[in-house]
């Protein structure tokens, strides 16, 4: 990964997230396809053994992205964001203890979180694939050979085992959201906390108490709809270190003010 806009990043890692999802769900669709196709249980259980091999694979795909990002783009973010305060500020900025350790554990929640999803849709998956493989074992040998009735069984089959939404996050209130969306909301959600962090950390460290954000015209402050709203208005660096954004894709930036008390 060749760190840059935050933007083009985030673009992508959703590209090559949703490329390891799909392969993983199209793997899942060649298992329930080869029931209705060739109905002969050795054909079957080796397609199953493909799609075993491929949650391996989506696993190593996920958390190779996810590294990428953690050490390569975060840093290169959280360092922009520090630069530019240290303009404000008179200050070149250098990776103190302080600044290594905040980035140390952005570092760790971004990872965290994606590893977080890949681990509940490989979850997904292994839990189908042993329901699957039983099913199987237990039903395609008793499927006849060249009639309607086996090809109308094995479609049945088939359909009971249809597909757990693999190519989907799935959100605790039962949202299903598509990978690609899911993953550039949460790469860029990731990205503005690494800049605005490292601005407000390098304000601290020059000895600035107050910043001017810098936000969408109707955005609140805590929230999108509250109604004490941000932009171009003056706050501590601590009360804004406690609100980097307020909502997924947030914009917003700070800019120290030295000469504000």
């Amino acid at each position: 990964m060749t760190p840059g806009d935050a933007d083009e990043v985030a673009r992508r890692v959703a590209a090559v997230l949703e490329d390891a999802w799909q392969r993983l769900a199209d793997k899942q669709e060649a298992v329930t396809a080869a029931i209705v196709a060739r109905w002969r249980l050795p054909y079957v259980l080796a397609t199953l053994e493909e799609f075993k091999a491929a949650i391996s694979d989506f696993g190593s795909r996920v958390d190779r992205e996810a590294r990428a990002f953690v050490t390569v783009q975060l840093p290169h973010l959280y360092r922009e964001g520090a630069d530019a305060a240290g303009e404000v500020v008179g200050e070149r900025f250098g990776w103190t203890l302080v600044h290594s350790a905040a980035l140390q554990s952005l570092a760790s929640d971004a990872y965290g979180d994606f590893l977080r999803r890949s681990q509940e849709a490989e979850r997904m998956a292994e839990q189908w694939y042993r329901r699957a493989r039983a099913a199987a074992r237990r039903e395609v040998p008793l499927l006849a050979a060249g009639n309607m009735t086996a090809r109308q069984a094995a479609k049945n089959l088939a359909d009971g085992l249809a597909g757990q939404g693999l190519a989907h996050v799935v959100y605790r209130n039962g949202a299903r959201v598509p990978v690609r969306v899911w993953a550039e909301t949460a790469t860029l959600t990731k990205s503005s906390v690494a800049y605005n962090t490292g601005t407000l950390n390098k304000a601290r460290e020059a000895g600035v108490g107050v910043v001017e954000v810098f936000d969408g015209f109707d955005c609140g402050w805590t929230t999108h709809r509250d109604p004490d709203k941000a932009n171009r208005t003056l706050r501590s660096v601590e009360e804004a270190a406690e609100w980097p954004i307020s909502h997924p894709r947030c914009r917003r930036a700070f800019g120290p003010r030295p000469d504000a008390a």
